[in-house]
């Protein structure tokens, strides 16, 4: 069905033979969301626990932080504010993160999208796997590289590929785990009354 969700990589388990050798740090992804303590937070506050150490909710205002630039220079993410925001998060090694690429593409480049901004945020740990990601997926938006697990956990990551949607403001009003169709009618509406962007503005051409 267009616009559906579809497989989603999980970060902490199944990851693809070839990320083994290319994502060393899986390993400590593995560490930090198996502590005892942060099981033990479901026991606290069941409705709100986190997915990643310190994740901010939908709802929740996205903390200041610079982003290491792979396809541009450095930004801080609080750079973006004034406009909704787009933020996919990504890797390499995830199939389902290459296969919506084509559709966050057709989307970015409407020009009707001159209303909001799409950027991509690697988890890869070397620049050169995430480069080469993008070169064959094609996609001209803003890319950048997460190699310290802050935007990762930030955005509660524990599956990719994760798709944020953030207001002007800065607020996370909606997170999207798995590949979706991104220009189908169906995720075009969901944009459209997430960031309360018109529909007439997405499909102007």
């Amino acid at each position: 069905m267009p616009g559906s969700p579809q497989k989603s990589c999980r970060t902490s388990v199944a990851i693809a033979p070839e990320a083994v050798t290319t994502a060393p740090r899986a390993s400590k992804r593995l560490f930090l969301r198996s502590l005892p303590g942060l099981a033990g937070l479901a026991f606290v506050a069941p409705i709100a626990r986190a997915k990643t150490p310190g994740e901010v909710p939908v709802g929740g205002l996205l903390r200041d932080t610079t982003m290491t630039g792979l396809t541009v220079p450095f930004r801080k993410l609080s750079d973006f504010r004034g406009k909704p925001l787009i933020i996919n998060v990504w890797a390499s090694w995830c199939g389902p993160c290459r296969v919506e690429m084509g559709s966050l593409e057709r989307l970015s480049r409407r020009k009707g999208a001159q209303a909001f901004t799409v950027i991509g945020i690697s988890t890869d740990d070397y620049p050169e796997a995430a480069l080469g990601f993008v070169q064959k997926t094609g996609t001209t938006f803003s890319h950048f590289i997460d190699q310290k697990l802050v935007l990762e956990n930030m955005l509660g990551a524990d599956r990719l590929p994760l798709t944020v949607l953030i207001d002007a403001q800065g607020r996370v009003v909606d997170k999207i785990y798995g590949a979706r169709e991104w220009d189908s009618p169906e995720s075009v509406r969901r944009v459209s009354k997430a960031l309360g962007v018109p529909l007439a503005h997405i499909y102007c051409d």
